[in-house]
């Protein structure tokens, strides 16, 4: 998250940038966060609550006030709740809005009243979180700030120049000063990868496999920090003896399709460096055997030592070392324990959960209808008449078309608020730059609105989000919770890093453990490995081509698509494919295409481009369905489990390529 100022003429938002003050954000943004003005002032928000007057689906809706729109609201619940109890209610916030006040009260209003819960995350980051909690520990991994203090760079399933903008900056400013290398590995050529002094284009699904051939490597050649190994690290015997020998640099270069050459080059870069830092994509994860890709990745820097050099080791999220008292805003009351809905499996709960269903439905910051996987599934349970559906947004999304209430939202720059960074180590007050438009109102307004509603009597319902702010930092411990108010309330960027003693780990054993009995229990291998996943083996035999998905650079997902500048800058959806692949279906560039498998089809407009390899067919952003030639791409992703965190496995779909055959669209 970056740092940012607002510049305001007569309360409105006339235009946003990075904070040129600010160590790390260093006075710019990114190509969409630059066009946050055009998106709080967007002619397409919604202006007043709404009233479906039409069927499910339509779009239709009559204009209500806040007042019969929360009156109706709770005397639905209440309905509910006497019926069938308070599980069969599902309140779905998540990260649209990444305030810890606007994020967090919503889920506390939920938890309060003793419903169905959303298990969180699980479409992004449950599965590499928990990946690198039972290998490091649940701690923040390397500084990007100590990128100056590197001498190699590894982007590792990361594409930095559209996803880590500040870091990626830093990196180039450090290369003009001094000989910093840098290495890429991607499925796809991004621009970080056209940037980048080698490229590795690696074949989906099978980082581990290559991690792990450069451990071989570094043991064969002595290169493997056998003093840094003794002291810090638990198990790397078991691995050099039973895993090590099955990847030798033949066998990686068959599984991941890269060139010996490369393997080996790799490995004596990284082995050879004295302070390498990985930057950890997510993308890696969401696929079946996601889990064991990052947590062998995250025990790379352990074989080099580079865990105990300042600008070495490794990084995937921070978040984990900005202690706060989260539970006072997330959790004010209500039972210990509640059913469960996972995040990426709302259709099938929303079609398929009894004892009882799911009878209501409240959704803020969020657009299951287009990021879950089994989006079709999603688009069914929604268009359920017997089921109540509140949709609290900005924007008519593809989501709020289908609810039977729609409560116009208050952007980011329209309210107060705690932002904690998750690529960082900061953290800042972000103030109300301006009013909200229209009627828009807060999240955090309206989950203190529909709790007094409720007869919840929670103290967090009642404060100002500044007061309530102050709760999470009672009985925090860590730099976060050392924070002087009076700073930290003026938006003072507040560093929240230690002072770096070597990368901390906060596994059972103290140590980085490449042999984890934490990741035995969740039905993972204790020791690092790569084997064939057999249901993508058995895809693969029936569907000539594999799903890569990715951010777009102008729309990385739905929150952006209601700025059209963006939208015209990424084009109407498209997918890529390699001219080999193109041509074997007698596809043009800029033909109408649909793609397709047993799920569905989705229609997409076409680029060939050798960006990707042959098999594979990329669709960078994830697009409202109105904006493509039919559908959205998650339709044709199956809500199958990642091996570790239930998290969503995009990247684990396989489907083909043809000639659209649909209406065209103008």
């Amino acid at each position: 998250m970056c740092s940012l100022i607002a510049h305001v003429d007569d309360g409105k938002v006339v235009r946003v940038q990075g904070d040129p003050d600010h160590p790390y954000t260093a006075g710019f943004a990114c190509g969409k966060v630059n066009r946050d003005a055009d998106l709080v002032n967007s002619p397409e928000r919604v202006a007043t609550p709404l009233k479906r007057v039409g069927a499910k689906g339509s779009g239709q809706f009559k204009a209500i006030t806040w007042d019969e729109a929360l009156d109706e609201i709770t005397a639905r619940w209440k309905a509910i709740i006497a019926e069938s109890g308070p599980l069969a209610l599902l309140g779905y916030a998540y990260s649209a809005h990444q305030g810890l006040m606007n994020r967090g009260l919503v889920n506390g209003l939920f938890h309060a009243l003793g419903s169905s819960r959303l298990q969180a995350g699980t479409v992004c980051d449950t599965c590499c979180e928990e990946a690198w909690n039972v290998t490091v520990g649940p701690v923040g991994g390397a500084d990007p700030e100590d990128v100056v203090h590197s001498d190699l760079v590894i982007s590792w399933g990361a594409d930095l120049a559209a996803t880590n903008v500040h870091y990626w900056s830093l990196v180039e400013h450090t290369k003009k000063q001094r000989d910093l290398p840098v290495i890429v590995i991607d499925p796809r050529r991004t621009r970080s990868a056209r940037a980048a002094d080698l490229y590795l284009p690696i074949k989906i699904g099978t980082d581990a496999a290559l991690a792990l051939g450069v451990m071989h490597i570094l043991v064969r050649d002595g290169l493997s920090n056998r003093d840094y190994l003794a002291k810090h690290t638990l198990g790397f015997d078991k691995v050099e003896t039973e895993i090590l020998p099955k990847f030798p640099p033949a066998k990686v270069a068959e599984i991941t399709g890269l060139p010996v050459a490369d393997i080996e080059k790799l490995a004596a870069m990284y082995g050879k460096a004295r302070a390498a830092m990985i930057r950890l994509g997510e993308g890696m994860t969401r696929l079946a055997a996601g889990g064991q890709a990052l947590r062998t990745v995250a025990l790379l820097p352990g074989v080099s030592g580079h865990y105990g050099v300042k600008g070495g080791g490794s990084l995937l999220l921070t978040a984990a070392s900005c202690d706060l008292n989260y539970a006072a805003v997330r959790k004010p009351s209500g039972p210990a324990t509640a059913r469960m809905v996972n995040h990426l499996r709302l259709g099938e709960e929303l079609l398929n959960m009894q004892d009882p269903p799911i009878r209501a439905l409240y959704v803020s910051a969020n657009n299951p209808a287009v990021t879950c996987p089994e989006a079709h599934k999603v688009q069914k349970g929604l268009a359920r008449e017997d089921l109540f559906t509140v949709v609290h947004d900005p924007f008519m999304t593809d989501t709020a078309k289908y609810a039977d209430i729609v409560l116009p939202a208050a952007n980011y720059l329209e309210t107060d608020d705690l932002y904690r960074a998750y690529g960082a180590y900061w953290m800042q007050w972000g103030r109300q730059a301006a009013k909200p438009r229209g009627e828009a109102r807060s999240n955090f307004d309206v989950a203190q609105a529909l709790a007094k509603r409720m007869g919840l009597a929670d103290r967090i319902f009642t404060l100002a989000p500044q007061d309530a702010a102050q709760e999470l930092f009672k009985g925090a411990t860590g730099p976060a919770s050392k924070a002087e108010p009076a700073k930290l309330f003026a938006g003072e960027p507040i560093h929240i890093k230690h002072d770096w003693q070597g990368q901390p780990f906060g596994t059972p054993s103290g140590k980085l453990e490449f042999y984890s009995e934490q990741a035995a229990k969740h039905g993972l291998s204790a020791l690092p490995d790569w084997n064939p996943d057999p249901i993508e083996v058995a895809d693969a035999a029936k569907w000539p081509l594999r799903l890569l998905t990715a951010p777009g650079y102008f729309q990385a997902h739905t929150a952006f698509s209601g700025v059209k500048f963006l939208r015209d800058r990424e084009g109407k959806p498209f997918c890529i494919l390699h001219p080999d692949d193109a041509a074997r279906r007698g596809l043009k560039d800029g033909a109408e295409v649909r793609l397709f498998n047993d799920r569905g089809e989705v229609g997409l407009m076409l680029k060939v481009s050798d960006e990707v390899r042959p098999g594979v067919v990329l669709v960078p952003g994830q697009r409202p369905s109105g904006e493509s030639l039919g559908g959205t791409i998650n339709m044709l992703c199956s809500d199958r489990y990642t091996d570790i965190g239930e998290g969503a496995t995009y990247q684990s779909t396989f489907l083909d390529v043809g000639p659209w055959k649909g209406p065209r669209k103008s």
